[in-house]
């Protein structure tokens, strides 16, 4: 008996260690089922802006939603599907549906009722775009009956600014590609949302300028299905890794995103 428990000893210990290093494979497998449980991450992304999606010069794709959601999809060892809309509104709306497993937008509180958050990746400014020769200088001079402010429907600019004018009119576009043109009908004197944003629209808009100030900033953050919170620490190191890695820096300069700082964890 003696023998047989030396000999049983070993293997019991061989057992314990076999599991130990079989234990982390299979919290990564568990996570990817998580969140991407078709086996393909299916990432949110609207273009037009440098915090979900644009092309450049060669008509290649860039944008923080879209490179991470794919970095992440390597990590993760999974495939991959850029599911498009007209506005971050309707990809938050899908995620809370289950239809998108995966973006990057504004972590307001009213969004993290609908899904679940990671840490911020970064803040941006918000502001205001004006046309070549608008009467409007100054971020004093827009609060005044008859002018109308654009924003982006369904989006954090709607719900807040008619809280912070009583005379100017908030007019909601249905995307940033449709208030381009509503400048040139007159329909809107100024847009406000983020300044990348406000910096990509302007490169289309000769003359046009985005004024001094800010009436806030987004704290951008990867959203994900309500329920998924498990894989939390997970998407946490992700950013994290992306942040001191230099690799979040290679992606806001590919996809000309301006008007970015440092996140900082609250």
């Amino acid at each position: 008996m003696r023998t047989s428990s030396r000999r049983i000893a070993p293997i019991v210990l061989l057992a314990f260690a076999m599991t130990g290093l079989l234990g982390a494979p299979a919290r990564a497998d568990g996570e990817a089922r998580l969140l991407a449980p078709s086996g393909r991450l299916r990432v949110g992304i609207y273009p037009g802006s440098p915090t979900s999606m644009v092309t450049d010069a060669a008509g290649k794709p860039h944008g923080l939603a879209y490179d991470l959601g794919g970095e992440l999809a390597r990590r993760l060892g999974v495939g991959i599907d850029y599911v498009r809309f007209q506005r971050v509104a309707d990809i938050v709306t899908a995620i809370h549906d289950g239809q998108v497993d995966f973006t990057v937008t504004n972590a307001t509180p009213a969004r993290a009722n609908e899904v679940s958050f990671s840490q911020p990746v970064l803040a941006i400014e918000l502001g205001y775009l004006v046309p070549a020769n608008s009467q409007i200088g100054r971020i004093e001079d827009i609060d005044r009956p008859g002018v109308k402010i654009g924003v982006t429907k369904g989006s954090t600019s709607e719900r807040t600014l008619p809280t912070k004018f009583r005379s100017a009119t908030i007019v909601p576009a249905e995307s940033v590609k449709v208030a381009i043109a509503m400048f040139g009908r007159g329909e809107i004197d100024l847009y406000a949302t983020n300044k990348p944003t406000l910096f990509e629209m302007s490169d289309q808009m000769p003359g046009a300028k985005i004024l001094d100030g800010n009436w806030g900033a987004e704290h951008m953050a990867i959203a994900i299905p309500k329920g998924r919170e498990d894989a939390l620490p997970l998407l946490n190191r992700f950013v994290t890794d992306e942040q001191s890695s230099g690799a979040l820096d290679t992606i806001q300069q590919q996809a000309g995103l301006r008007g970015a700082s440092k996140a900082t964890r609250e």
